[in-house]
């Protein structure tokens, strides 16, 4: 049996004492780092979540342009950024919404305008119902019945419920139609339209009576700004699984800044000229049904020298 350990000197006993301080003071000192490194750790988390919290309580009042400061590149980081680009679209969105809704207003105050105030004389009797002004009020009220179709057709591309008729149709064929069924309006603008495609192009399944809608909107849109003694040509090509349509116009064409917009909703060069049809819907119409066919359409133009509308549709 071992007797018991011998009793420690002084020098054993404070030797002990320091080196039990000591370990003392590194607990401590342990514990207040892990402290330190714990309080900056939360607010490194908390403060960008605090930012997005107010942020997205400033959004559900109706400020949808918010901005939280991104200063990471972890998952909050990558949050934070997710969460700016949401903001900006949704007020770019938001913006295009009330244009949208005030250009509307003003296409639907015109017409409205002129038919109120043929109404209003004649039931007042400060004007007679003449042939030529009722020919007037039945121009404006197809002039709505127009918009009200345009406006209708978009809703339904919007919510993905655009029907779509298709059927096999010859390529060649269809330019030819078309070109036919404008080549009276050219003439009388003395504007020359061309059909320029090979006989031998494949069938291609589409909606023609969609497809006539948008050729429609893209040939009077070039007559409205080709000059007498213009010329538009309608042409066709197979570029291997797509079949490519060229509108092409030698006419005034559009400024460089003014084309990426132009098959926006309303959307006007300038004051005076609206691109597509009357109630500036035509070329948002346009894209609407070539996007439903699985196809995209462009426009290429240099001013002075004219506008080329490019469709791509795939082929069956």
């Amino acid at each position: 049996m071992l007797g018991s350990p011998p009793p420690l000197g002084g020098l054993e006993s404070q030797y002990l004492n320091r080196t039990n301080q000591a370990l003392l003071y590194a607990a401590l000192g342990a514990a207040l780092v892990a402290l330190a490194l714990g309080i900056i750790l939360a607010r490194t988390l908390t403060h960008p979540l605090r930012d997005l919290t107010a942020a997205i309580h400033a959004m559900a009042k109706g400020d949808l342009k918010q901005h939280v400061s991104v200063k990471s590149r972890d998952e909050l980081g990558e949050l934070a950024a997710a969460f700016n680009q949401m903001s900006s679209d949704l007020d770019r969105l938001n913006l295009s919404r009330r244009q949208m809704t005030a250009d509307i207003a003003h296409d639907l105050s015109s017409p409205l305008t002129v038919i109120g105030g043929y109404v209003e004389s004649m039931r007042d009797g400060v004007l007679k119902p003449t042939s030529e002004r009722l020919n007037t009020i039945h121009a404006e009220v197809q002039h709505l019945q127009r918009l009200v179709e345009d406006l209708s057709t978009l809703s339904q591309a919007d919510a993905g419920e655009l029907t779509l008729n298709r059927e096999p149709v010859m390529t060649k064929v269809l330019l030819e139609r078309l070109a036919k069924s404008h080549g009276h309006l050219a003439a009388q603008k003395k504007v020359s339209m061309k059909v320029q495609a090979e006989p031998d192009l494949p069938e291609i399944v589409l909606d023609p009576d969609r497809m006539a809608q948008v050729f429609g909107n893209l040939i009077t849109n070039s007559m409205r700004y080709t000059p007498e003694n213009g010329e538009i040509i309608l042409s066709a090509a197979r570029e291997e699984n797509n079949m490519v349509f060229l509108v092409k116009d030698n006419g005034q064409g559009i400024p460089a800044e003014s084309l990426p917009h132009v098959f926006d909703r309303f959307y006007r060069v300038d004051p005076v000229r609206v691109l597509g049809s009357e109630s500036g819907l035509g070329l948002a119409i346009a894209r609407s049904i070539v996007e439903a066919h699985g196809g995209t359409i462009s426009a290429e133009s240099q001013v002075g020298m004219g506008t080329t509308v490019r469709i791509r549709l795939p082929l069956p």
